[in-house]
Order: structure tokens, then sequence, then C-alpha cells
């Protein structure tokens, strides 16, 4: 028998501890997390309502209040390249780019000041500048999620869309910056 080679995991998570401070309060809400997920495996994380399942998510990509508010401890490393010592501009473009997420509540998560096709041609600008025809690729987008009529819906503001839309609408976004994982919150 060959000896097999282990590829690295595409996502390490090691010991993850999330604590938020308040005055001289501290709550801990998740600790001891770990797992590895590799290139195009599935994971699913469950618990109770307020076991930390989405504090653990949002701690990937440092998408918490900044310390002294909430502390980090463990390790976060994207093909081997640690995030939680990354400087905020190297991971700014993780976020959305190599790690998408869609939220729980898409009508918080969209902009109402923005048109659904500027948001989401906005994330595929900041995150794949190799396309050229952005119009193009917001419309593929929403057609991809099965949105009808996705010129109308790209022209339509968060406030114009049902729940369900507005979901759409964020895994369309997520999905248009091509990413590594995507995690669904």
């Amino acid at each position: 028998m060959l000896p097999t080679m282990s590829a690295e995991p595409l996502l390490k998570v090691q010991d993850l501890c999330v604590t938020f401070r308040t005055g001289d309060r501290a709550t801990v809400a998740a600790q001891g997390v770990s797992y590895e997920l590799a290139a195009g495996e599935v994971l699913a994380v469950v618990g109770e309502s307020g076991s930390g399942k989405s504090v653990s998510a949002l701690a990937l990509t440092r998408l918490l209040p900044p310390e002294p508010s909430c502390t980090l401890s463990g390790s976060v490393k994207l093909a081997g390249v640690e995030l939680l010592g990354l400087p905020e501009e190297k991971l700014a473009k993780v976020r959305g780019g190599s790690i998408a997420y869609i939220f729980q509540e898409p009508g918080t998560s969209l902009n109402p000041v923005y048109t659904i096709g500027f948001q989401i041609g906005e994330a595929v600008s900041l995150h794949r500048p190799e396309v050229k025809d952005i119009k193009a690729e917001v419309i593929r987008s929403l057609a991809e999620v099965r949105i009808n009529d996705p010129e109308r819906v790209a022209n339509q503001y968060p406030h114009e869309l049902s729940g369900g839309m507005q979901q759409r609408a964020m895994i369309a976004m997520a999905l248009a910056c091509d990413p590594k994982i995507l995690v669904a919150d």
C-alpha cells in the first residue's frame, strides 16, 4: 500500500475562544472550537441557540467588535495563513473574497440606500478585479440563484424585495465573489 499524502486543510481552526468584555465582566461566547475543512467539503456546526455558532463563524475573519470589547485566542488558518493576527487591510481581502458569508438577516445585511446590483457589483469589483463586465456578472449571479428578471431586481433597493428575495440576493453576492469558503449562518 502506498503512503497517502495528507494535503493541508483549506481552513484549520484550533482552540478558538471568543470572549466579550463589558466593564470588569468577561463572558466566554465560544471556547475550544476546533475543526478542519478541506476544499469542497461541507461542514455543519450545530448547537443550541446561544451556543456560539454565529460568533465562531464571525471570528474567522474578525467580524466582531475590536479589543478590548472582544478578544480572540487560538488559531484560524486559511491555506496555512494565520488570520487572527493578519493586518486589517489584508483581512479585508479575505472577507468576501476567500471567505464569504450569508447572514441570518438579509434585511439588515444589505445597505438600504444602494440598489441590489450596486452592492453585488461593488463586491465583485473588490474581490474579482479581473471581471471586466461587472453589470453582466451581477445579472449572471442573480440569475444563478433563480431570481426571475434579474435586470429588474438589480435595479431595486432591498426594501422593495421580500425577505426570501433579499436572502437570494445575499447568496448571489456571496457566490459572485467566487469564495473558497461560504459560511451560511
